[in-house]
């Protein structure tokens, strides 16, 4: 196993962090520094971050309906809830894929497998991400073909990858892409204001009748199909 897949099995974080750990001198085997990307540390090797061992653990992915009003990280600054005190205290090295804003609720995955988290975060992979977008007034579909080609958000351009309607005001977006608050800001974009935002797929797994709040853990079958995506 390489060095950064050793890494983020030890629950430090995905892949990409887990280079930059190495790359800066932060990473030692058998107490010398390893800048080397191609190591594979052996089962008898002291492996150490910033001096403490770490182990390689177990992998462990879990689907948690995110609700409304906690932030998708460990800690905040402004003392706001985060999603790490919706689990249980075994849970606590686990990183989540990706992020939900605090507003925004339904399907976040936390794991501390750093393959399946560069899979279903890096732009070449092209997971599609559902969502329920509910408006303030009535949706116009002449507006569609201009998220389609999308809008441009801090030098990007952000596209919808498909949209349709499920009422005048209801609509199921789906994103390939994974820019900050990308649906509430392109349809601020065309004059409208999100009410209410509902992540309910990632790749083929879909948040189902899972209620706000909890969690489960993912089935290999589950496992099997996002790696497959």
């Amino acid at each position: 196993m390489r060095l950064n897949r050793f890494l983020a099995a030890a629950s430090l974080g995905s892949r990409r962090h887990c280079d930059e750990l190495i790359a800066t001198g932060r990473v030692t085997i058998n107490g010398r520094i390893c800048t080397n990307f191609s190591a594979q540390p052996g089962a008898r090797d002291h492996v150490k971050v910033d001096g403490r061992l770490v182990r390689a653990a177990p992998t462990l992915t879990i689907m948690l309906h995110k609700p409304a009003g906690f932030v998708s990280t460990r800690k905040d600054n402004h003392a706001r809830d985060t999603v790490f005190d919706l689990l249980p205290q075994k849970f606590s090295r686990l990183f989540n894929i990706g992020r939900l804003d605090a507003q925004t609720e339904g399907l976040l995955l936390l794991t501390n497998d750093g393959d399946l988290a560069q899979r279903l975060t890096h732009p070449r992979y092209k997971i599609d991400k559902e969502y329920e977008v509910t408006l303030d007034r009535l949706w116009d579909p002449a507006l569609a073909p201009k998220l389609l080609r999308g809008i441009f958000l801090d030098g990007k351009r952000a596209r919808i990858a498909r949209l349709h309607s499920v009422s005048p005001t209801r609509l199921r977006v789906v994103l390939q892409q994974g820019i900050n608050r990308q649906i509430r800001r392109v349809f601020e974009a065309v004059g409208y204001r999100v009410k209410h935002l509902l992540r309910v797929r990632v790749g083929n797994l879909r948040l189902a009748d899972l209620p706000r709040g909890h969690w489960r853990m993912l089935t290999k079958r589950e496992l099997t199909s996002l790696t497959k995506e």
